[in-house]
């Protein structure tokens, strides 16, 4: 597949694989009932089709080498839903428990898998909210302001790193106290 194709390259070029981390998605938003099959199947198979694959031909790899680190990102919608985006909310949520699962399966080969679940932060896809919308959201985060990609990136880099050896199927949330589990 064009996927353990990827991960041979990436292996190779770095001369090994230690740390994955899968931060792509797309979001497709429509009400459930307007929601064409396309809109459904094409998030789910980008955001969760490609997580479990990427992790999948990355986990042969870390096996080899008795060590790996991966870290998914979720989302709060995966959470708690949201209006319009029941096809991005079930990726999201079905990368957690994916997560879970492949964390349970490789925990003794000394592979941590964790997830990262932002919540509203800077980037493109927040800068298409128009500002009303926006304000409305921010009143909502107990911090009263979006986070920032440094925020996020810093919790994958705690779980990336050995300060988090002793942390497997964990989701940090990081939405400024918007959603608290």
């Amino acid at each position: 597949s064009k996927i353990e194709e990827f991960i041979e390259n990436v292996s190779s070029q770095l001369v090994g694989l230690d740390i994955l981390v899968n931060n792509a998605g797309i979001n497709m938003d429509n009400l459930s009932l307007r929601m064409k099959d396309e809109e459904w199947k094409k998030v789910i198979d980008v955001n969760l089709g490609s997580t479990f694959f990427l992790c999948k031909y990355a986990i042969k790899k870390m096996l080899k080498n008795k060590y790996g680190r991966i870290v998914n990102i979720t989302s709060v919608v995966g959470h708690t839903g949201n209006l319009g985006q029941a096809n991005y909310a079930a990726s999201k949520a079905g990368i957690i428990g994916m997560s879970k699962s492949l964390a349970t399966e490789y925990a003794k080969k000394n592979i941590t898998i964790n997830c990262v679940s932002p919540g509203f932060i800077q980037s493109n896809m927040t800068d298409k909210i128009v500002e009303s919308i926006k304000a409305v959201l921010t009143s909502r985060i107990p911090m009263s302001k979006l986070g920032t990609g440094e925020d996020v990136a810093n919790t994958v880099a705690f779980l990336a790193s050995s300060a988090a050896s002793y942390i497997t199927g964990e989701t940090i949330h990081v939405n400024g106290g918007m959603y608290m589990a």
